[in-house]
């Protein structure tokens, strides 16, 4: 990445940066993510979270260490999921795996060399017995012994650490009121944390950094319902499926958005939190590109999308003042709270115009590549729904500069005459605006 990427990434990327200051973000490194040789760099990009503020729990897994240390390995498949029948020396040998594990991400949050990233940054990791277990018991006529459930995530716990800005550590294991320890799920350990945290996000690392259509292109948005329904229906790998069911409980639970992102790719995790699209597929109850009508407050962030297109002459300059008058004709678009687009629909006669359809420079990839529509589509979209609703058959627009774009998306050229009269009349020969309109279905 040359200068000047960096220095416009690092802008692009400075409002999640304020956006994510202060919440609670729950993390699953499954086992296999923790074999994994790109583990120091998921440690480094955690750490920078928290130094950023990002309140932080880290669930570890250690499902193929175990299978490891185990001669002896037996599980029991309930529906879906496939537990692992825990006795008394599996147990042993477990909580010695699990030991193992935390030492050693407490050795790698600890490294502080000039020529690590964790240089003069003091991260500290609190482990606990902040989850009180349960037995499974008898399932289908076999006996589970010491795999256990969730019973109880002692939160307030959890909270004081967060509190003093520490990272806390959390290994798969609960412990019951008589102190017998039980051996659970770290999959469904960590939505039940996020869950009962009320966390902001449930991010999990996995092989697949996504998934994608028929045709490999990144699906990068589900709603619980629809990956319900892919997974009911598609060949995914058990792991990752067993996670991504993880994501749609918790968020079903409140849990404003699940991530699944790549633990083999370096930065998977940053690209996935401070890019306008990610890189990985995030599971929430909406969409998180939202059009809606815009409110006088939005014209501080409209001027910011729209002076750029002006300035290189895109669309005609508008002063704040008129914005302020007119912004009951705006749409915009947002991304996580932040405005990253605009249009405008003016009627004009029988007629309606869309204008200053303007999208940030960061968001304007057209979405083939993200299984979503593009930004400035969906603007289209929530004009055109206005215009039928406001018994509009037919709307117009003019463009000097980008005439392909609206040609893609359904308008036809047109001649001057076409314009509704009092437009004709207002037409600037100067700019020699293309005119262009579409046809409104019902």
């Amino acid at each position: 990445m040359n200068t000047h990427s960096y220095a416009r990434w690092f802008r692009d990327s400075t409002p999640y940066i304020s956006a994510h200051r202060n919440k609670t973000f729950v993390v699953l490194l499954g086992g296999d993510a923790v074999a994994h040789a790109n583990l120091t760099n998921i440690v480094h990009d955690l750490a920078l979270l928290n130094v950023l503020g990002v309140r932080l729990v880290v669930v570890h897994g250690a499902r193929e260490q175990i299978n490891a240390s185990l001669e002896v390995r037996s599980f029991h498949r309930h529906g879906e999921l496939s537990r692992r029948i825990t006795d008394d020396e599996a147990m042993r040998t477990i909580t010695g795996v699990y030991g193992q594990i935390r030492s050693n991400l407490e050795a790698l949050f600890s490294t502080g060399l000039p020529t690590s990233p964790l240089h003069n940054t003091d991260i500290q990791l609190v482990s606990g017995n902040f989850v009180t277990a349960k037995p499974i018991g008898v399932l289908d006529g076999i006996d589970h012994q010491f795999t256990g459930l969730a019973r109880k995530v002692h939160t307030q716990r959890i909270n004081k650490v967060l509190d003093t800005g520490a990272i806390v550590l959390l290994s798969p294991i609960g412990y019951s009121p008589s102190g017998q320890a039980f051996n659970l799920t770290a999959d469904e350990l960590s939505g039940q944390v996020a869950a009962a945290l009320r966390a902001d996000k449930l991010i999990v690392f996995d092989a697949a950094p996504y998934l994608s259509d028929a045709n490999g292109h990144r699906l990068s948005n589900f709603t619980p319902t629809v990956l319900d329904k892919i997974l009911d229906t598609s060949t995914i790998q058990a792991s990752t499926r067993q996670r991504l069911r993880a994501l749609v409980r918790a968020v079903r639970a409140g849990v404003q958005s699940g991530q699944l992102v790549s633990y083999r790719d370096d930065g998977a995790l940053l690209e996935e939190l401070f890019t306008a699209d990610g890189v990985g597929t995030q599971v929430t109850e909406q969409d998180r590109r939202l059009v809606r009508r815009a409110k006088l407050e939005d014209v501080a962030d409209i001027v910011e999308v729209i002076r750029p297109l002006e300035d290189s002459g895109v669309l005609v300059r508008r002063s704040r003042d008129r914005l302020e008058q007119e912004i009951d004709q705006f749409f915009v678009a947002e991304v996580d709270g932040f405005v990253i687009g605009c249009c405008a629909l003016y009627p004009v006669g029988t007629s309606v115009e869309l204008a200053c359809v303007a999208v940030h420079e960061s968001y304007r990839q057209e979405g083939n590549d993200t299984g979503s529509p593009s930004v400035g589509k969906q603007l289209l979209d929530a004009a055109e729904a206005e215009a039928r609703a406001r018994g509009h058959s037919e709307i117009f627009a003019l463009t000097t500069q980008t005439h392909d774009w609206f040609l893609e998306h359904g308008f036809e050229d047109a001649d001057i005459a076409d314009l509704p009269t009092p437009k004709q009349a207002l037409y600037n020969y100067h700019r020699n605006s293309k005119v262009l309109r579409k046809k409104l279905r019902s």
